[in-house]
């Protein structure tokens, strides 16, 4: 679950977001987008879309692990 941390928690940043920001956007409390954050819940379907258009980045990057300039789909 380590990868999935990393990428949203980086996609976050990325993105120049704050928790609290993102938790706004997907209408959940901070602490829950700390816990995807930290990998001890993991977002569903719905919410890993919702994630992606925040971030702006594919669901691939975010679950697993892509390299954006790997996905020439996405340019």
């Amino acid at each position: 679950m380590e990868v999935l941390q990393i990428s949203l928690a980086a996609a976050r940043v990325n993105a120049e977001m704050t928790q609290e920001q993102v938790a706004e956007k997907m209408q959940v409390d901070r602490s829950t987008v700390r816990r995807w954050e930290k990998g001890d819940k993991i977002p569903g379907y719905d919410e890993s879309k919702k994630l992606s258009a925040i971030y702006n980045i594919p669901l691939d990057y975010i679950f697993f692990e892509k390299n954006l300039a790997e996905s020439e789909s996405w340019r």
